[in-house]
């Protein structure tokens, strides 16, 4: 079908549109057309490291992974707990093609320890809660917020790690780590607080019929167990994995690139195949990037003393595409369609008559990732001189629209 864009509405869906009134024509090949993406789990270096990144450069990211929405962990400075903080946000996002919206903190500086204004928070525009890169370690805590966000209807996004199990941990626990002489982050570091969790909402009781708690790029074959028979109990539950955890093992270490130092740290080849299955029987909902732009100086180092974080808004598609081993329909579910779902988002369809929030793309077009070509102001990316397959072509939103590559 040929489909007319005017003024961001979308205008027209027809077999054979006469395409001389048009200012672009996009056209060739194999060219697919999809609801605009949701990356649903980057971190925000704007405000407070913009040396890293800033919303400029983010957006370009996006733009160029054929992104649209973006959602925000609330780790900056000041954390993301308050209204003024959220119009930050929104006011770029305004005129702009990429929508920033935001995850607002649990605690007050994510710290585990006083009580943000959720409520307020929430109906100030905070599409769900999080502490984001710090994982709430108190079950108290972790209840209350239960509680707390039901009657809202809004999700609790956690990253599952038991600090103490972790604390000193610089890759995967196993053959590898031990061969290397790094102390290791052992898979029971995610799988107990998960167990936890899980235990914490059986015990509220809360019955609902769209997820309440939200497990944040899991990475074990057993943590994809757990939230599986969850979900079959009836628990609110959904989780979402970062997609390079799909590319790699622990043995990639072997060279001690530090661009493969991530946390969750890359686990091995039978957790990539539980993460896969994982995706194609339902049990996780969504892919995100986990975006986390680093310069030299928190990587360019000895590994022990590296920093966590890869980028990946830019590969998000082009990484699922290549290793998840998923069709078409299931990526853009994964990327697209249950993050609007999960976050509360408006609904997208591509119908005559509505706004275009639309991602224009091909799917088997392969291309050598360079880092040239990054165009986050970091340029931490495990995926310099691979060969990836699938990429955006063009992006439609908020009544504007960019041609990539031009």
């Amino acid at each position: 079908m040929d489909v007319a864009i005017i003024e961001g509405l979308i205008s027209d869906i027809n077999s054979n549109i006469e395409s001389s009134n048009f200012d672009e024509i996009i056209s060739g090949e194999n060219i697919c057309l999809s609801i605009g993406w949701v990356d649903g789990g980057v971190h925000y270096k704007d405000p407070g490291e913009e040396w890293l990144e800033n919303l400029e450069s983010l957006q370009n990211s996006a733009l160029e992974g054929g992104i649209t929405t973006v959602i925000g962990f609330p780790n900056t400075h000041p954390t993301v707990q308050s209204k003024e903080s959220l119009s930050y946000f929104k006011n770029f996002s305004k005129y702009n093609l990429v929508q920033f919206l935001n995850l607002g903190a649990i605690t007050k500086n994510c710290e585990g320890k006083d009580f943000t204004d959720m409520m307020d928070l929430h109906y100030s525009g905070a599409v769900g809660f999080s502490d984001g890169k710090s994982p709430i370690q108190s079950s108290d805590i972790l209840l209350k917020t239960l509680q707390y966000l039901e009657p809202l209807g809004t999700l609790l996004v956690n990253k599952s790690e038991d600090k103490y199990l972790s604390m000193f941990g610089q890759m995967h626990e196993g053959i590898t780590s031990t061969m290397l002489g790094l102390k290791g982050i052992p898979s029971a570091a995610e799988e107990i607080m998960i167990m936890r969790d899980l235990k914490l909402l059986e015990y509220s009781g809360i019955k609902s019929d769209k997820p309440l708690l939200h497990f944040s790029t899991i990475s074990t074959e057993e943590s994809v167990n757990l939230i599986r028979e969850a979900k079959k109990k009836g628990l609110p539950v959904s989780c979402d994995i970062a997609a390079h955890q799909l590319a790699f093992t622990d043995e990639s270490l072997l060279d001690f690139n530090t661009d493969l130092k991530v946390f969750p740290p890359f686990r091995s080849s039978g957790d990539i195949e539980a993460l896969k299955a994982g995706l194609k029987d339902g049990t996780i909902d969504m892919i995100v990037s986990d975006h986390n732009p680093l310069d030299a100086e928190h990587k360019n180092v000895e590994f022990d003393i590296a920093d966590f974080g890869v980028i990946g808004t830019q590969t998000l598609f082009s990484v699922v595409n290549t290793y998840s081993d998923l069709d078409l329909e299931t990526i853009i579910d994964k990327i697209a369609t249950n993050p609007r779902k999960l976050f509360g988002l408006e609904s997208l369809s591509i119908e005559s008559g509505k706004m275009a929030n639309l991602t224009v793309f091909q799917s088997d077009t392969e291309f050598e990732f360079l880092e040239v070509s990054i165009k986050s102001a970091s340029k931490n990316s495990p995926f310099k001189g691979k060969v990836l397959k699938g990429k955006a072509l063009a992006v439609f939103n908020n009544g504007n629209y960019k041609i990539l590559g031009k």
